[in-house]
């Protein structure tokens, strides 16, 4: 009865186990993507001011200055936005991971106990030291 436990037990650990690497599976999804969108927003923000300046610089100056430091300010927002989005990703990705880990050492210590378990059932009696 006592193994039959302890079987239950290592599969709720192994099922606990998949249910984390899932979530950390879609953590590192959302971490790509929120690179790929750090990557994408630079490039929109290159061509912006690229445009900006050739289209102002030389005809308004004024006017390129006001559209040059607007694009900076929505550009250092989106980043802002982003990075912190990446600080919660990396932050749940540090929690999943410790808690994979407790979940690992949880699951050898009841592998060992069901192995013990095992050879003292079948010790049939004989000479124990």
């Amino acid at each position: 009865m006592a193994i039959s436990n302890i079987h239950e037990t290592l599969l709720m650990y192994t099922k606990q186990k998949a249910l984390i690497n899932d979530k950390l599976t879609t953590n590192m999804m959302d971490s790509l993507n929120a690179s790929k969108q750090v990557a994408e927003n630079q490039a929109k923000y290159n061509d912006k001011i690229d445009n900006i300046y050739y289209t102002y610089y030389e005809t308004d100056p004024a006017t390129y200055e006001m559209l040059t430091e607007q694009c900076n300010n929505e550009h250092e927002l989106e980043l802002a936005n982003l990075n912190s989005w990446e600080q919660e990703l990396e932050l749940e990705k540090n929690n999943l991971e410790t808690q994979l880990n407790e979940i690992t050492t949880f699951e050898s210590s009841w592998t060992k106990l069901l192995q013990t378990n095992i050879k003292n059932d079948f010790s049939y009696g004989g000479v124990q030291q």
